[in-house]
């Protein structure tokens, strides 16, 4: 610790910064942040799957939906098949093919997961979201509880058993 002594005498006052107290602060700061960094960088370890292709095992139950986007004045464009439909369209179709297969099987305790009906999506790369995101909530609201999404593979791409 440095002290200034005047040479102009006691009464003058003293015009230096006492920068001491600031490089303490600054300091101890410091020392906080280097502690903490670490800590909030840490993250769990997960191993994530590989991209990989699966091919699709299409059953007739299931229900193949394309959607293009934008095409006439922002509104998408879904397809049930090659049909084109509109929401109330896609909610009515999805709930009446429920209840057919309800029927056919005889009930809803006879459903498993083999024999439940799946929605199989095929949407356009520049599609919005908002048209795929407005179809996956349309059909879950309709009673589908598996919805996948069909995709193209790089060409050259390798298959794997597994996901």
């Amino acid at each position: 610790m440095g002290m200034s002594v005047g040479d102009k005498g006691e009464d003058a006052p003293m015009s230096d910064i006492n920068t001491t107290p600031l490089v303490d602060v600054m300091l101890v700061l410091l020392i906080i942040f280097l502690i903490t960094v670490p800590v909030a960088l840490e993250t769990i370890e997960v191993e994530l799957p590989e991209v990989a292709y699966e091919p699709t095992t299409t059953k007739p139950e299931n229900v193949l939906l394309s959607i293009r986007g934008g095409t006439t004045g922002g509104a998408c464009d879904v397809y049930w098949g090659t049909a084109p439909v509109d929401s109330s369209q896609l909610l009515d179709r999805g709930q009446k093919k429920l209840e057919k297969l309800i029927e056919d099987i005889g009930g809803v305790e006879n459903i498993t997961e083999e024999n439940f009906p799946e929605v199989h999506i095929r949407g356009d790369i520049n599609t919005p979201y908002q048209c795929i995101g407005g179809v996956i909530y349309t059909m879950q609201f309709a009673g589908f509880q598996k919805i996948g999404f069909i995709s193209q593979p790089e060409a050259g791409s390798a298959t794997l058993g597994r996901i």
